[in-house]
C-alpha cells in the first residue's frame, strides 16, 4: 500500500508541472516580484525547478498524509484478517464435526459457508475500493494544496515556469542549482501547514 502512495503521491506532482505552466501562461505580462522578495540569480531567470523527492520526503502534510493512509491500511487489513480467520476457525469446525453430522445438515451448513466466504471476498472488495478511494482523495487535497501555492509563489518571485525534478521521472534531466528553489518552497510550505493545523 505504501508503494502505491508513493506511485499516487509522484503522479499528482507531475501534473503540478502542467499546473504551474498553465498558472503562468495565464498572466503573459511578467509579473514583478513582491518588494522585499529575492529571485533566483537577481530575477534574471524566469525558471526555477522543485526538487519532487526532497519535497516529498520533507513536506509535513505529506508525511501526515502517508501516515493516514497507512493506519488506514492496517486497520483495514487487521479487520479483514480477524473476519478471514474466524471464517477459517468455523470451516475447520464443519470439517471436524462433518462426517457425523446427517447429510441435510451437512447440506445446509456448507451452503452457509459458502454465502460467507462470498460475503467475505465481497468486503474484501469494497475495503480495497474504499481504502484506493482515500487515496485518491488524499492525493487531490496534496496537489492542489501545492498547485495553488506554486501558482502564487511563481507570481510573487516573477517566475514564468516553475519545473519539477524527480529521478523516478525524469522530465528535468539536469538544473543549475542555482535555480533550486526547493528549500524555499518546503519552508514556506510547511510554515503554511503548521498554521493550519493550529
Amino acid at each position: 500500500m505504501k508503494t502505491t502512495v508513493s506511485t499516487l503521491t509522484k503522479f499528482a506532482f507531475g501534473i503540478l508541472i502542467a499546473g504551474s505552466i498553465a498558472a503562468c501562461n495565464q498572466n503573459k505580462t511578467a509579473d514583478k516580484p513582491a518588494s522585499g522578495a529575492t529571485t533566483v540569480s537577481d530575477g534574471k531567470d524566469a525558471i526555477v525547478y522543485i526538487n519532487s523527492d526532497t519535497l516529498l520526503s520533507k513536506y509535513e502534510y505529506t508525511k501526515d498524509m502517508n501516515k493516514r493512509l497507512e493506519e488506514k491500511g492496517k486497520a483495514s487489513q487487521g479487520d479483514l484478517q480477524n473476519k478471514g480467520q474466524a471464517f477459517q476457525r468455523e470451516v475447520a469446525e464443519y470439517q471436524k464435526s462433518a462426517a457425523t453430522l446427517p447429510a441435510d445438515q451437512r447440506q445446509a451448513t456448507e451452503q452457509r459457508l459458502q454465502r460467507k466466504q462470498q460475503e467475505l471476498q465481497g468486503y474484501q472488495q469494497n475495503a480495497t475500493a474504499e481504502f484506493q478511494n482515500a487515496q485518491a482523495t488524499e492525493a487531490s487535497k496534496q496537489y492542489d494544496k501545492i498547485a495553488d501555492f506554486a501558482k502564487a509563489y511563481a507570481k510573487e518571485k516573477g517566475y514564468k515556469l516553475v519545473l519539477l525534478y524527480s529521478k523516478a521521472n525524469p522530465t528535468v534531466l539536469y538544473g543549475d542549482p542555482s535555480l533550486d528553489v526547493t528549500a524555499d518552497v518546503i519552508k514556506r510550505l510547511n510554515d503554511a501547514y503548521a498554521k493550519e493545523k493550529k
